[in-house]
Parts: C-alpha cells; structure tokens; sequence
C-alpha cells in the first residue's frame, strides 16, 4: 500500500476534514482517533467502520430518545487506580457515575432495538453488545458522593458520620468563643467596630489593627499587604483550633480510606470498565464522523472490492462550505471510471473546474477508505485502490535544486516505478512546466505506459497532442469542462466523452485583449490547430444535439410503450365488460321469460278451472307462446346491438395496434440500417423508467438508473437500492396500472392524476420539513394542508413543520388542524437540540 507523497492529505485537504471532525469530539481520546484514522484496503474493514457511521447519522436523525456521546474519559481516571493502594477523588468518582450512567443509557437503547425484532441498527448494537453492566458500581457510587456538591456524604461510613458531627460540634464552640473574644475587643477600641471574624492557614483569627497586636494575646499568622493589619488568633482557642485540625486530618484519613476501599472493589471488573470506556470512547468518534456526515449531506456508496469508481453528484466538502458562506451554489460533479475506461483526461479552460474535479474525486476516494461517509449522491459506487498518488501544484525545491518541472518528473519515475491495477493516479497539468513540445512528448509517453499497466487515474491537461491520443485509446476517455460560449463564461461541469476547448481567443477578447493582437495570434498557432480546436467545439456541440434528441426519441418511445399497454388493458376491460353485459342481459331475459311463462300459465289454469272450451284453451296458448317470443326478440335486440359496438370499439383498437407496432418496426429497421454492420441491436433489456419486481415477491418499483452491465438503482416506494439485473423481472404497464387502480382508494388523501408524473420520483423530490415561519395562518394552513397530504401519500411515516416559536399562535393553528387528520399519530415538539417548540414533528400512520 503506497499513498505519495507524504503530505498526500494536505494536497488534497483530508487535513482540514480531520481538524472539522476533531471539533466535533467531546473527549479527547476520540479527537485522537479522528487524527489516527488511516487509510485501508480491507473491505470487511471498511464496511464496518462506514456501516457504524451510516448508522450513527441515521440515529442522530431519526431516533429522538439517542442519549448521545459521553463527555468523558473515564479511562484517564481508571488507570490511576490499576496500582494497589491508589483512589480517585470525589470529582472523578463523579464524573464516572456520569459515565456509567450515560453507559447504561446507550446499552438500554440499542438492546431495545435490537429485542424489538428488526434491529434497524446491528453494527452498532454488535458493538454494544460486549459491554457489561455496572448497575452495583453505579448504586456504590451515589451512596458515597453527593453528586451536587461533588463531595462524600456524611453517612458514607459511621465513623466519618461521627467525626462530622464533632467536627461541626468543635467548629462552633471555637466560632462562639472567637465572635466573644471579638466583641471584647471592639468593645476595648482594639479592633474595628465592622470588622469579622476571618481565616488564615486553616486557623480562625480575628483581624487586629497593627498598633494593637501585642494588646490581645495569641499567635499572629498573617498581615495586610499595608502592614496596617494583623490577624492574630487568640491564645485562648489556640488549643481548640488545635483539635479542631487534628479532626479535620482524622475526617482526611477516613475519606481516603472509603476511596482506597472503593478503588479495591472497581479493580476486579478493571479490565471491563476499561473496555466500556473504549466503548464510549468508540461512540464519541463514530458519532463525530456522524455529525460531519449530517452537515455534508454524506452517504454510504455501494462499495466494491476491485477499483472503480462512480461518482454521482459529488461535491467537494471545504469548497461547499467556502461558496455556502458566500450564498454561493456548488456545481455537482458527475465521473465514472470503469475497467474499460480507466483513466480520464479532463481538458478544458483554465479555472474552467478541471483541479477541483480532481482534487474532489482524490478526496473522496481518501474519505472513504479512511472510514468517512462521502458527499455524494446514494448511487454513488466506489471501488477501492491499494495505492493513492497525486502530482499537483508546484513542488520546486531550492533546498534540492529543483525546478518545477524537475519536480513533475521525480513524481512521474515513482508513479511508473510504484503504480499497477490497483493504484490511481492523480495528476494536474500533465505535462507543463517546460518547453511544450518536449513536455507534451514526455506526457504522452507516460500517459501510454500509463495505459499499458492499467493504472487507474484522472489527469488534467492542455495539451492537444494528449486529447488526440486519448481520443484513440482503448482503456483512455477524454472528459472536458463545459463552457458557455454566448457569456463567455466557465460552467464548472464536467462532460464525459469528448475533449475540451482552452478558449483562449474567446476569453482574450471577453478580457478587452486588443483585436489586432488576438488576429496575430491566431494567424501565428496555424490552421491546422484552429481547425482543430474548431472541429472540438463543433463535436461538443453535435454531441449534446444528438443526446438531447436521443433523449427524446427514448422519452417518446417511453410514451408510445405506455399508451400500447392501455390499450391492451382498455381492451381486456372492455372484454371484461362484454361478457359481463352479456351476462346480465340473458339473466334478465330468462328472469322475464319466466314471469310471463307463470302469467300465462295462471290464465290458462283459471281457464280449465272455469271449463272453458279446448279451442278457446288453445288460442290462450297460441296467445302466450306469441307474447314469449316476443320478450325475446325484444330483449336479445339490444344485445345484439351493443355487441356490435363492442366489436366496433375492439376492431379499432386491434386496428389501432397494429398500425402502431408497424410504425414501431419501421422506426427499429431503419435504426438498425444505420448502425454499423458490426454492431448489430441487442435485445431490449431492463433500461431506465421500466417497472420491475424482485422476482418471487410482489413488490414493484421502478428502474432510476443502471450501474455498470450487470447492477440496477431501483425505487421501491421511498427506499432506493442497487439490484442485480438477474434478479429482477420486467412488470407490464398494464399490470402496473391496474396495481395503481387497486390501491388509488386505499388513503383517503388524493393528490389528484399521477399517470405522468411517478411515485417514486416524487419521493425522491419531496422534502420532509416544511417551513412556514412568516406566512398568515390562513395561507400557513393550507400549505400544512398540502404538505401532510402528500407525505401520507408517498408513505412517509414522520415530517417536521418548522414555524418559529413566536407568540404561539401559528403553532396552536397547526397543531389543531393536525389533530384533525386521522392519519396522524402525534404532533410533539423537536427535541431542544434540534429546535423544541419551535419545530412540529408530526408522526403519520402510513
């Protein structure tokens, strides 16, 4: 493992990350672990130590009833006491009841957790789980030292009860005899009328005007700085005073015997008290890391053991807090590495972003194979290296005799010398520092060794013969930072896939350079190169055409595939429908046949009943069997009618259909016609946008991104997560859509038609605290209104409202509404930490 050089972290400023982090410490034990944390290439390692931080943020978010870190090391008084014969004094015996309860605190919460069945936090419960209880210790403790005056109580053994008692007993004949002597005194013009009784070297004595000190018998122990005044302790309570010490050394000798006696009970359970200060010790870093993480909106990427590296929406921790001071935004990075294109040449203007790129990549990088959670988006994938070197700034030297350049090239011979497959290289301006032709021939050579060996790395450059070389390199992608040419102006962005333009002329004449001046200078760098920095642009340029209208054919062919899947489900309702029309029409029909069957049959039972000729009995019969069919040809026409309609609807459709999959063949034809023979079209696979399932469960979710050839980032609800694609099955629109159907009703909250805007994607947008400070309660109401709706909605199960505390009133308005809505569970304060009373934090049953 090699990480060059030395000074690797103030190069990249893990330095400064580790001073913010050491602030964050309450003890100094964890402010030292902050500065001993190193860098590892053990991935069960790394998972651990990413995982308890991960954890530890998820708490300090979620969990309001977390106790916190201690703010003590109790260690440091422990291992006073190891030697035999040795205590700790009263504080300390305070500040470890302290501890041990703030031990208890932690142990309690996370087996709680963890007995509650789905344990949200196992690593750090795993961690907890060794540490012992010292209930007995704890109990001992508060028994023998009164925590509000840090002293030992007085019924901590009957003897220092006894010598307490005689002591206040002494005290009090000596103040008694002293406040006579005193009176006496004042009395006799020797002492002053205001003057009181005082202490000097533990002895009680009576201040004595100096003229007057050989007046009153006793021992002088002390004067005023002007000599003005003695303090003298009379002869007559020198004895008392004398016993009165003698007790005060018997109280002394008691107390350290209780301490010496408590020692000897905590030194068995030494070697696990140790431990738990460790544990707590342990806390106070993970928690502190945590805190960092909070305040970078940090994230535990998916990590791989073999090197790579994708970084989504990355950002640069100290640069974001440098440009938030200055209400300025950050622009995300956006930079993958892969085994296929491992190393990337980024080019591009100066102070165009292209440092910052790197310096942010080779941050993160550090960070998280030091145990740090990174600031990036949850998609983010990062690999780990066995070896870190970066080559940046200027490194002259007059000590060595080393110019710039000579610098450059030292770091160059130890990254050739050191580098392989598992190392990533960083390296600013490749290549400068000297005579450009011959720094730019130096810099592809590397560049190509660099390639052949399979180092990782990302380098910037200007140099024009890199970008062309990159352009046909197999394991080289060149990368460039986007320029806006109308306001003349850096984006900060970086683009994968193409070089970039210096626009050198284009910032010379932003600057006021003279025209005649930058006409020369273009004349003079050659057609070719113009031609060339033209043709960069021109291909920048058709890139983000052909992306933007790649982007709208894939969106449109997304709209087409759904519109397809409903006519296939309108079609299978309509099916549905028919049969069941056609159902109830024949059940209605019978149900009328039938009453008129027992109509004619009770006419033709009153006929026989009243003897009525057979020819007469036969014309009632003629009478009914006309009048039967007669229901039934009214009765079957409007079925036939609407089962003609129904085939009408289903030929358009089928018609419809087909016409749509043979535009939609046509469209693929001519596709394939213009790829190249050697690239025929793969088989449609999952892509973005698709709804999938785990196969075997029910669940559905929906594609936001593919990580590599074989990985997915999925949204299942509002947890998202990387699945392999093997594992997933591609779920129709129309069984989708019929799963919408199903549970539209299932909350009585509706934000009205989602078809064209998803769940998961609004999750991912919505903001749990909504802030409300200012507005009028009416305008407030209806925003909490919103609010709550949509978070039931999209199965949030807590919010905050954040609406000052104020007089009162808006919180008493909102908490009225919220005790209205059925879904609610409870509407309490923050706790204080995090704001009190006023912050709303509202708990949903969703």
């Amino acid at each position: 493992m090699t990480i060059y050089p030395k000074d690797f972290e103030q190069r990249i400023g893990f330095d400064k990350i580790r001073d913010a982090v050491s602030l964050l410490c309450n003890t100094q034990a964890a402010r030292e672990r902050v500065q001993a944390a190193t860098f590892t290439t053990d991935l069960p390692t790394l998972r651990r130590l990413l995982g308890q931080t991960a954890e530890m943020r998820d708490i300090l978010m979620l969990e309001s009833d977390y106790p916190g870190a201690t703010s003590t090391d109790i260690n440091l008084y422990l291992r006073k006491i190891r030697i035999e014969g040795t205590h700790l004094d009263p504080a300390q015996m305070v500040d470890l009841q302290q501890a041990l309860e703030q031990l208890a605190q932690l142990t309690r919460f996370f087996r709680a957790k963890r007995q509650e069945g789905s344990d949200p936090y196992p690593l750090l419960s795993d961690l907890t789980d060794p540490v012992e209880d010292f209930t007995p210790h704890q109990r001992e403790i508060n028994r023998l030292i009164d925590p509000d005056s840090g002293t030992l109580r007085d019924n901590a053994s009957p003897e220092l009860a006894q010598l307490r008692r005689t002591l206040r007993e002494k005290a009090g004949q000596v103040d008694k005899r002293l406040q006579a002597i005193l009176r006496q005194a004042q009395a006799a013009g020797l002492v002053d009328p205001d003057s009181e009784i005082s202490v000097r070297d533990g002895r009680t004595v009576i201040p004595v005007a100096a003229v007057n000190k050989r007046k009153i018998k006793g021992l002088v122990h002390d004067e005023s700085a002007t000599g003005r005044t003695a303090y003298i302790e009379p002869i007559e309570v020198v004895e008392l005073n004398n016993e009165l010490r003698e007790l005060e050394n018997e109280e002394r000798r008691e107390i350290i015997r209780i301490l010496t006696a408590f020692a000897d009970r905590l030194r068995p359970d030494l070697p696990l008290l140790l431990a738990a200060g460790e544990y707590l010790v342990e806390m106070d870093f993970i928690q502190a890391k945590a805190r960092y993480a909070l305040s970078t909106d940090s994230v535990l990427p998916e990590l791989d053991e073999a090197p790579r590296m994708h970084l989504r929406q990355a950002r640069h921790p100290l640069l974001e807090a440098t440009l938030r001071r200055e209400n300025k935004p950050i622009v995300p990075l956006d930079l993958t590495l892969t085994p296929e294109k491992y190393i990337l040449l980024i080019s591009g203007p100066n102070a165009g972003g292209k440092s910052v790129c790197l310096k942010t990549a080779g941050l993160l990088q550090y960070m998280l194979q030091c145990g740090w959670l990174v600031p990036a988006d949850s998609d983010t994938r990062m690999g780990l290296f066995d070896s870190l070197f970066i080559d940046i700034g200027d490194q002259q030297s007059l000590d060595n005799d080393l110019s710039t350049y000579s610098s450059h090239l030292i770091n160059m011979k130890t990254l050739l010398r050191h580098a392989n497959d598992r190392s990533l290289a960083l390296i600013d301006e490749f290549g400068s520092g000297t005579e450009p032709g011959t720094g730019g021939a130096i810099a592809e050579a590397v560049l190509q060794k660099l390639e052949e060996r399979h180092v990782w790395g990302i380098i910037t450059t200007h140099y024009a013969n890199l970008k062309y070389y990159a352009a046909g390199a197999q394991g080289i992608e060149n990368g460039a930072m986007a320029f806006d040419l109308q306001n003349i102006r850096p984006l900060f962005r970086l683009e994968m896939g193409r070089p970039g333009s210096s626009f050198a002329f284009e910032i010379a004449r932003k600057i006021g350079l003279p025209e005649e001046i930058i006409r020369s200078a273009e004349g003079k760098i050659g057609s070719a190169q113009a031609n060339a920095e033209k043709h960069i642009r021109e291909a920048a340029r058709d890139k983000r055409y052909w992306e933007s209208k790649r982007e709208r054919i894939r969106l449109a062919e997304k709209n087409i595939d759904r519109t397809a899947a409903q006519y296939e489900l309108q079609l299978s309702e309509i099916q549905s429908e028919k049969a069941k029309i056609l159902k109830e029409a024949r059940a209605e029909a019978e149900k009328l046949l039938a009453e008129a069957n027992r109509r004619i049959e009770n006419t033709i039972r009153e006929i026989r009943e009243s003897q009525a000729e057979k020819e007469r009995t036969r014309t009632a019969r003629a009478s009914f069997d006309e009048f039967r069919n007669l229901i039934a040809g009214s009765e079957t026409a409007p079925i036939a009618e609407k089962e003609d309609a129904i085939e009408r609807k289903m030929r358009q459709l089928r018609e419809r259909e087909a016409r749509r999959k043979e535009r939609k063949a046509r469209h693929a034809a001519e596709r394939a016609a213009e790829q190249a023979p050697s690239e025929p079209a793969k088989p449609r696979e999952i892509e973005p946008g698709f709804h999938v399932r785990i196969k075997g469960q029910q669940t559905i979710g929906e594609v936001l991104s593919l990580q590599g050839a074989n990985k997915a980032t999925v949204a299942f609800g509002h947890i998202t997560t990387v699945v392999d694609k093997s594992r997933l099955e591609i779920v129709p629109h129309a069984e989708y859509k019929k799963m919408q159907r199903n549970t539209a009703g299932t909350s009585p909250y509706t934000l009205g038609n989602t078809d064209n805007y998803t769940t998961s994607k609004r999750r991912l947008n919505f903001k749990q605290q909504l802030d409300i400070r200012g507005m009028r309660a009416a305008k407030a109401l209806q925003e909490v209104q919103t609010f709550i709706d949509e978070a039931i909605m999209l199965g949030f199960p807590q919010v905050t409202i954040l609406h000052g505390k104020g007089t009162g009133a808006l919180k008493e308005e909102v908490r009225r509404y919220l005790r209205t809505v059925p879904l609610v569970l409870s509407a309490t304060d923050e706790h204080e930490e995090f704001g009190g009373a006023g912050i709303t934090v509202v708990s949903l049953d969703v």
